[in-house]
């Protein structure tokens, strides 16, 4: 086939057609294809640069100068040293690896066991709650332990400090739909930002039994007999711990022969609940704070050192409410088969304003740690919010103290 001729092709497809090597007749030595020179930069860039460029087009809008995508070059991540930070909960609180977790929930797990056995249903209230559900009882040292804040409705609320009072509130809620007596208990976590010694923290959960509707001392009787079936189920025995028993009624004879009003009932109470934490004479100058004489404080702490029921019905009587309550409960103690548990202990107040009666305190028989548990009974609470009165009592048994103990 004859070669064509030259004239007969394109020039521009005879240009494409040119090979990129050419060899001449006399040599076989390649010849270098010749770039044109505005394809050649003028000087040479390194990779970073190249990187640097892309970075810039693409900021530009997204795109690069062009129009066309974005490159994949993209510059190198600013490697910052990143502080570590403090690993350990807040002050108070508490982590529960696998097998801390494992003992909560078999202590949980015997709490609701108990309370089921005893014929009790479960509830549950929000951890976060209006503060004023808290500080409505005036002068309680609960006051200044709160986690309280102003939210970004302008409302003022605090982590629970405790669950009775959120248990009022549901009451109040419900109205006349509860059929009483009705009986609830709880676990629930708390906060109360106080100093922390062994077995008490700024955070904790807390088992709650409460009947309402039963104005008897046999609602004591049975929450007190709950709590050592409790005991029982896991090994503690009476030698192993007790209950502290008295009356709010006691304290309220002894400042009626004094004539102190009752407004001051409820900051005496405080004052006495810090008996076995503060030196006597501290006691003694905080009750004469308060308006009382001396003969009334002395009388008083004559009374509140009484650790026989026989003793207090000597000074007191045997006609008023509190030894006749007190002398009930001692009663059903003997048929519930718990009597070896308890004993009466004239300084046992409870430090909340609520009680109304018959209070109580659990304790370790060493006497090394905090009230294990307390409680008592509180008449008159629901009024405080609002609502209409109905016979209440109920305790609260912390999980960190037991922990310690068992």
């Amino acid at each position: 086939m004859s070669p064509l001729s030259s004239s007969l092709l394109n020039p521009r497809l005879s240009f494409s057609l040119k090979p990129l090597f050419l060899f001449s007749q006399s040599s076989f030595a390649p010849r270098k294809f010749q770039i044109p020179r505005q394809f050649v930069s003028a000087k040479r860039k390194t990779f970073s640069a190249l990187a640097s460029e892309q970075s810039s087009a693409t900021d530009n809008g997204g795109r690069s100068g062009g129009g066309g995508r974005s490159g994949a070059l993209s510059p190198s991540p600013v490697v910052e040293e990143v502080q570590r930070i403090d690993v350990n909960p807040p002050k108070g609180t508490r982590d529960f690896p696998p097998e801390d977790m494992r003992l909560r929930t078999w202590l949980f797990n015997h709490f609701r066991e108990v309370s089921r056995l005893f014929g009790f249903e479960e509830v549950d209230y929000p951890v976060l709650e209006s503060e004023v559900l808290f500080i409505r009882k005036a002068g309680e040292e609960i006051r200044d332990q709160l986690y309280c804040f102003e939210d970004r409705g302008n409302r003022r609320v605090a982590l629970r400090p405790e669950l009775t009072p959120s248990l009022a509130r549901l009451v109040i809620q419900k109205g006349k739909s509860l059929s009483l007596p009705l009986k609830w208990f709880a676990i629930g976590q708390c906060w109360r930002y106080e100093r922390m010694t062994r077995g008490r923290r700024r955070e904790h959960y807390q088992w709650n039994m409460d009947i309402l509707g039963l104005p008897e001392v046999t609602a004591e009787a049975e929450l007190i007999s709950s709590i050592v079936a409790f005991f029982k189920r896991i090994g503690i025995t009476e030698s192993d711990v007790g209950f502290k028993v008295s009356s709010r009624k006691v304290l309220q004879e002894v400042l009626r022969c004094y004539s102190v009003p009752e407004n001051l009932f409820g900051k005496v109470c405080i004052i006495i609940d810090k008996i076995e934490k503060i030196p006597i004479d501290e006691i003694k100058r905080e009750l004469n704070a308060t308006g009382l004489s001396e003969e009334a404080i002395e009388e008083l702490l004559q009374v509140l050192s009484i650790k026989s029921l026989t003793k207090l019905e000597e000074i007191l009587g045997g006609a008023g409410e509190a030894v006749a309550e007190l002398k009930e409960l001692f009663s059903l103690a003997e048929k519930f088969g718990y009597s070896e548990w308890i004993q009466f202990d004239a300084s046992v107040v409870r430090g909340l304003a609520y009680y109304t009666g018959i209070v109580f305190e659990g304790f370790d028989r060493q006497g090394k740690l905090r009230a294990i548990c307390g409680g008592g009974r509180y008449d008159r609470l629901l009024s405080t919010f609002g609502g209409d009165d109905v016979p209440a009592c109920g305790f609260g048994f912390g999980d960190a103290v037991i922990v310690e103990v068992s």
